[in-house]
């Protein structure tokens, strides 16, 4: 159906009240957005379009996807439902006040930086991006992928619910005293030279490929007590310890 068709049928519904034009829909053919267009109900599917930004004050009650869009920026205060995903965008920073209540999906941007106080309900993959450091106030409900960044350190009595991958970031020297990790701590191709005093692991820590690889699982645990790894101390080869 032509566009022009499309456009007299949802102006003729919006006249009798009876039905709104989608959100979508108007974003895409560039027409007026009302406020009461800024609820959508449910997901929200943007992927591959050209769409370069989006209106203040945008609610999705389900999934956002922006993968691969023209997008650059996002408007303050957006909230997310489910899962945003931005992957192969040019987006560089996320915006003041946003919430996501599942997982966020920005690896492969070039974001450098998060908002204080950022809330993710599921997991918050940021890998090869290139983000430097992490806010106060960060909340993670599950896992945390930071592979292959630019990292050079993490908050202070930092607390992830559960998996903590940091393969293959370089810049980081070494995790703060009291680091808590729920799930798995994944250190492969660090150069983190030792554990620190207090950090907690509930599942296994992967040190394939770093300098930790060289030390013995005695000293790593003497090391960080009164902390603690409750999985297995994975290595690229087997040693005796």
């Amino acid at each position: 159906m032509k566009e022009e068709t499309l456009k007299r049928i949802f102006d003729f519904l919006e006249e009798k009240e009876e039905h709104r034009a989608p959100f979508r829909w108007k974003i895409l053919n560039n027409e007026p957005i009302a406020k009461e267009d800024l609820n959508v109900i449910g997901s929200l599917w943007f992927y591959g379009t050209t769409i370069t930004s989006l209106p203040k004050g945008l609610k999705v009650g389900g999934s956002f996807d922006l993968r691969k869009s023209k997008i650059t920026s996002l408007p303050e205060g957006l909230k997310v439902g489910k899962s945003l995903y931005l992957i192969g965008t040019k987006i560089t920073s996320l915006p003041e006040g946003l919430e996501v209540g599942g997982d966020l999906y920005s690896s492969d941007t070039d974001i450098t930086s998060l908002p204080k106080g950022l809330k993710v309900g599921g997991d918050l993959r940021l890998s090869d991006t290139k983000i430097t450091s992490l806010p106060e106030g960060l909340q993670v409900g599950r896992d945390l992928n930071l592979s292959n960044t630019k990292i050079t350190s993490l908050p202070e009595g930092f607390e992830v619910k559960r998996d903590l991958a940091l393969f293959g970031c370089k810049n980081i020297q070494s995790l703060p005293e009291g680091l808590k990790v729920g799930g798995n701590l994944d250190l492969r191709l660090t150069d983190i030279t030792s554990l620190p005093k207090g950090l907690e692991v509930g599942g296994s820590i992967r040190l394939e490929f770093s300098h930790l690889d060289e030390i013995s699982n005695y000293r790593l645990r003497k090391m960080i007590q009164p902390g603690f790894i409750k999985g297995k101390i994975l290595r690229q080869w087997k040693k005796k310890h």
